[in-house]
């Protein structure tokens, strides 16, 4: 793949909560299996390994299969995730490869997760690199910017 085929999909939020609060909750198992999943999913962990070089298999299930085929099978996605680099509290950087049998989702996708101080709360921008084409663009950043609103609420409860 040469570079113009890349493509890279982004979202941003502003969470109220600190940064340290925010990054804990992108390393912590239970807080990831609730809010990483975007609305219309639900999350499983299978492995997790919360160090650099470490990380985590996760299997999303669509709750209506019929709206939004997986990638791994009708229902699922599952996914292997790498963290690639830790800087508490202001990066994660993962590396994703789905499980698929079709090519168009073949590929390892780089997620980071930035986390900028703004006053007491949290600007967290999270840039995908590298989307394997058969991710819809519209639907990946709807479904990033779902994961953010659905951080948002499990961490501002948190911190409030």
């Amino acid at each position: 793949m040469d570079s113009s085929d890349r493509r890279t999909d982004r979202a941003d939020r502003l969470i109220a909560a600190p940064p340290a609060i925010v990054y804990g909750a992108l390393l912590d198992r239970e807080s990831l299996e609730a809010w990483l999943p975007p609305d219309g999913m639900r999350g499983r962990v299978e492995r997790w390994d919360p160090r650099s070089g470490g990380g985590f298999r996760m299997v999303l299930t669509y709750l209506d299969a019929g709206d939004s085929p997986g990638k791994t099978s009708d229902a699922t996605d599952v996914v292997d995730v790498e963290f690639a680099d830790l800087v508490p509290p202001m990066r994660v950087v993962q590396r994703a490869v789905f499980e698929a049998d079709d090519p168009s989702f073949a590929g390892t996708m780089t997620m980071t997760w930035h986390l900028a101080p703004v006053g007491d709360d949290t600007e967290v921008t999270v840039t995908a690199t590298d989307v394997p084409p058969g991710i819809d663009q519209a639907a990946h950043e709807a479904g990033i910017a779902s994961s953010l609103a659905n951080l948002a609420s499990h961490v501002e409860v948190a911190a409030g």
